[in-house]
């Protein structure tokens, strides 16, 4: 009979004896020392074994605390810099509206002076923003507006701001608006002196700021204007380039001339053209757009 050839070797046996008998007897430890209970045989090597091992436990842990500290640093200092990277732009974000505050209050003002003025006057305005100054290069006094043909600005309609005439509107795309302001030198308005009613023309110099000035040329040259009397704009056949009533400047001073029996006044505008923010502009009732229009009863 063929002899059974086994794979395992006298080593491999012993190990798997020496395997068994150690289970055993770990087995059979934890029995006994799970019944002895506090009397257990195994105390005194606990002991023995909690002796050593415990000073090198308290040796490792002493070790190796000063890197646990320092992980914990670290996390530390993320979490403190992330709060302070959070508190800087919260600052910013404050201090930006302190300092806004007074524009914003300059601006709600002006708002509220536009309502007044349609209450007073029955026009239908459409509120806008200053954005650009046309360039000196050009030797014409024009502004931009953020507010176009979707808001219902069309070309040659009044524009004024809280304190008076403006100009008018001389081109507009979708969003935005060219006005021609008033001190221009190719502009010329119809003005009316507010004591007697006398007509004329008011013509811009082309100057801005303190010494921008208006010319005002009457119809009759036998009336001369007095000092301080208002002109006010006596408007156009359907409003349009402007309308009637707005104020335009006082009358400063009256220069005569001898040789043609006439008198020019000079007129400081109401408004401050280096200084325009919010206007409004002038638009027929019924008006409707991509912005509420201001009209007399409020806007709607």
């Amino acid at each position: 009979m063929a002899r059974r050839i086994s794979g395992r070797g006298p080593e491999q046996d012993r190990s798997r004896r020496m395997l068994g008998l150690f289970v055993l007897a770990c087995l059979t430890l934890i029995t006994l020392d799970a019944r002895a209970g506090d009397s257990s045989p195994l105390n005194p090597v606990r002991s023995a074994v909690g002796s050593v091992l415990g000073p090198v436990e308290d040796a490792t842990a002493t070790a190796t605390r000063p890197f646990d500290q320092l992980a914990g640093l670290f996390r530390s200092n993320r979490s403190l810099r992330g709060d302070v990277a959070t508190l800087t732009a919260e600052n910013s974000r404050l201090r930006s509206e302190v300092a806004t505050v007074p524009l914003d209050r300059k601006r709600l003002a002006e708002y509220d002076a536009l309502s007044q003025t349609a209450s007073e006057t029955g026009y239908s305005l459409v509120a806008a923003h200053v954005i650009a100054v046309g360039p000196m290069q050009s030797f014409s006094r024009t502004v931009t507006i953020d507010a176009g043909t979707s808001s219902g600005v069309t070309k040659d309609l009044t524009v004024i701001n809280n304190d008076g005439l403006v100009g008018r509107v001389v081109d507009a795309t979708s969003s935005t608006a060219t006005v021609l302001l008033i001190v221009d030198t190719t502009s010329v308005v119809g003005g009316r002196l507010g004591t007697n009613l006398e007509i004329g023309f008011v013509r811009g110099r082309g100057t801005l700021g303190d010494s921008g000035r208006l010319t005002l040329d009457l119809v009759d040259n036998a009336v001369e204007p007095s000092r301080g009397d208002v002109v006010v704009t006596w408007g156009s056949k359907d409003g349009v380039p402007y309308v009637a009533g707005i104020p335009i400047g006082v009358v400063e001073s009256v220069v005569s001339s001898p040789l043609n029996s006439s008198r020019q006044a000079v007129v400081k505008p109401f408004a401050d053209f280096t200084a325009l923010d919010v206007v409004g502009v002038v638009v027929p009732n019924g008006t409707h757009g991509d912005r509420p229009v201001i009209t007399a009863g409020g806007t709607p």
